[in-house]
């Protein structure tokens, strides 16, 4: 797993280990703390110990193509898990949501919250990407743009900064102090005179340090109402910004499912089965279309976050309240 600064991943790393060891396996579970060099460094360990399956959430797609070509001459299987591993054709098979769809749920929501706000057209919206080496960043922002591109084009939507680029909007690490200060210099550069009334925000800890750095330009006081702020994840502290009004919208990925979907491949792949995927064209890591099980996300705001995650049991009511 990459990080322990995000929540999920220390939910996803868990999930994998429970259902592994109860299915009789043995883990060797590690976070690299968003450092390339550890992550090469821990899959090589397991390599040379000869692991049977590598399951890898990597924080730079092709920094591991080196230690992968290892771990092919092995015969170790290995499995993508939620970010592909690009210029390699060491990885045998994904597990993901639909990251496309991710984008586009981002999008509609962020036009749903727009067309509520009252704010009269053209909506002031601001662009923000992931971390530019994970491949995952350009799926949403790609889906987000299939669905905002057109009222651009139309004159609905204005980004007043400019800023429409993926590698200028992107957010390097995923790293909320630098949405932060990119928010801030946004702010100052392009809205002495107008407001911002929604902010494409692609992940939860992204869109906190946005909405932070809008609350210092003086958003959600004496009647400036804060922007439409999107997410993802369904981070349990932006899930509570949520239910208080302030950010917007997330998208929910029952992690549960998907480690539960790896787990399943991780079986089948050791006992030579068959490999349940329901995608084999979309994802092509620059080799090979790599075989996907791929699961569906949810979009979430306030008027449905608490049913939605107390009924996948993501939460209790009372973590929600």
């Amino acid at each position: 797993m990459p990080t322990k600064t995000s929540e999920r991943w220390i939910k996803d790393g868990d999930y994998i280990k429970q259902q592994l060891e109860a299915a009789g396996y043995k883990v060797n579970l590690q976070y690299a703390n968003d450092d390339i060099p550890t992550q090469v460094t821990q899959v090589n360990d397991m390599v040379t110990k000869g692991d049977q399956a590598l399951v890898i959430a990597s924080i730079d797609g092709t920094a591991l193509k080196g230690v992968l070509k290892e771990a092919k001459d092995a015969n170790i299987p290995v499995i993508a898990y939620d970010r592909l591993l690009r210029d390699t054709d060491a990885v045998n098979y994904y597990t993901t949501f639909d990251n496309l769809k991710v984008g586009k749920l981002q999008a509609e929501s962020l036009l749903a919250g727009l067309a509520a706000s009252g704010a009269p057209k053209p909506w002031n919206v601001e662009l923000f990407a992931g971390s530019p080496d994970d491949n995952n960043a350009t799926f949403f922002f790609n889906g987000a743009m299939q669905v905002l591109q057109p009222k651009i084009a139309a004159g609905e939507i204005k980004i007043a900064s400019g800023e429409t680029d993926f590698k200028t909007v992107a957010t390097l690490r995923w790293d909320a102090a630098v949405a932060k200060k990119r928010m801030e210099n946004v702010l100052t550069k392009a809205y002495s005179n107008a407001d911002v009334n929604g902010v494409l925000s692609p992940y939860d800890g992204l869109s906190r340090g946005i909405i932070a750095a809008l609350k210092g330009g003086g958003y959600g006081a004496g009647g400036k109402k804060l922007p439409v702020v999107t997410g993802q994840d369904a981070e349990l502290e932006s899930v509570k910004s949520i239910l208080a009004g302030e950010q917007y919208s997330s998208v929910f990925k029952n992690t549960r499912d998907l480690a539960q979907a790896t787990v399943k491949m991780i079986q089948e792949v050791l006992d030579k089965k068959t490999v349940t995927v329901n995608d084999t064209t979309s994802y092509n890591n620059g080799v090979k279309a790599v075989p996907t099980e791929l699961l569906q996300p949810v979009a979430i705001d306030k008027s449905n976050a608490t049913d939605v995650l107390t009924k996948a049991n993501y939460y209790t009511a009372d973590q929600l309240k």
